[in-house]
């Protein structure tokens, strides 16, 4: 009577969680329309002159923030392993590099803004395509936060002893939202490079 009991407190657990994930493919859904915005918005802006181009090199820390976007993609698949595994050790392990690495990733954008004001490109400027370099990276690196938030928050449910649908769900989620980060960067950074 108790495992039934049991199960069906599962199962209800799991069908509560379901319109959150929803609500997650929404989200990820709709920061893809605002990014495609953002492109179409500097595709229409340049109108294909070169004349209107970015007209700077982008530093190399961007390859290095797509080092560690990838790397924190592969941290964060090792901490979902480790969730359905049910090994929390693991798993809290994964998590912390997942944010440490984002941290870092957040940390190389804020370097190479530097860059791009020793290069003279300032947010505002009469160059809008130099202004869509700060809109690209500064708006990726607020869903950044907004992931390692997240994350943060799955690591801290897993060391409370949440239950292992409510944890699992927890990185679920975090993986949902964290590699669909890690896509929307590698596309930012092609586009950036193909129009600098």
């Amino acid at each position: 009577m108790l495992s039934t009991l049991d199960n069906s407190q599962l199962k209800q657990e799991s069908l509560n969680l379901r319109p959150k994930k929803f609500l997650m493919w929404l989200f990820v859904i709709t920061t893809f329309m605002l990014f495609a915005a953002f492109t179409s918005g500097y595709i229409v802006y340049t109108n294909g002159s070169p004349a209107r181009g970015i007209k700077m090199i982008l530093p190399n820390l961007f390859i290095y923030s797509t080092a560690v976007i990838i790397l924190s993609s592969a941290f964060l698949y090792q901490a979902q392993r480790a969730a359905k595994d049910l090994n929390t050790s693991k798993e809290k392990l994964w998590l912390m590099l997942t944010i440490v690495s984002g941290v870092l990733f957040c940390i190389l954008q804020l370097q190479a803004w530097r860059s791009f004001v020793a290069n003279g490109a300032y947010f505002v400027n009469p160059n809008a395509s130099q202004s869509f370099l700060y809109i690209f990276t500064g708006g990726h690196m607020l869903h950044i936060v907004a992931g390692i938030m997240m994350l943060v928050h799955a690591l801290w449910s897993v060391s409370k002893g949440v239950s292992d649908v409510k944890n699992k769900f927890n990185v679920e989620l975090c993986s949902i939202f964290w590699h669909f980060m890690g896509l929307l960067w590698i596309y930012l950074y092609g586009f950036m490079l193909v129009n600098q």
